[in-house]
């Protein structure tokens, strides 16, 4: 028996492609509380400079904000609080082995329902350094200029 799920992409990390090279991708599921659900069904959430750490055994994100949902009044949670990540204790074990051989971190890079349940998928990066945001800058003018030239040479 198949169960189709169709994927509603709420949010991406506008700054993890420029910022990082991705190794390894894995899917979470994330534990909110109250009408933070709703919120994010009304796309109010921001990835950017969030981040998540392996902490106990536990997977946590830091600097996801969503914003309270305005009808939640005093009940509003706080937008930027930790927020666990629900992965399969193999699947911690080996991030944290990865993590453990340095200079690579956990990136969550968009945030999805997946049918009615909330994920987060979660890229092991590696930084970019400065000179290599610019050899990518510079590749994709390159690569403007010769299609830039080819539909002139087509035009004709």
């Amino acid at each position: 028996m198949t169960r189709e799920t169709s994927e509603q992409v709420v949010a991406r990390n506008p700054t993890a492609g420029r910022d990082f090279y991705f190794v390894d991708t894995v899917e979470a599921g994330i534990v909110l509380r109250g009408s933070e659900v709703k919120s994010i069904r009304d796309r109010r959430v921001h990835l950017k400079n969030s981040f998540a750490r392996i902490d106990e055994g536990r997977v946590i994100l830091h600097n996801l904000e969503i914003s309270p949902y305005p009808q939640a009044g005093p009940f509003a949670e706080e937008p930027k609080r930790p927020r666990r990540l629900l992965l399969h204790r193999i699947q911690i074990e080996r991030l944290a082995g990865e993590l453990a051989c340095g200079g690579l971190t956990l990136v969550p890079t968009r945030l999805y329902f997946k049918g009615s349940l909330v994920k987060v998928e979660l890229a092991l990066a590696k930084g970019k350094r400065a000179f290599d945001k610019r050899e990518v800058v510079r590749r994709r003018e390159a690569d403007r200029e010769i299609a830039r030239a080819l539909k002139r040479s087509h035009q004709r």
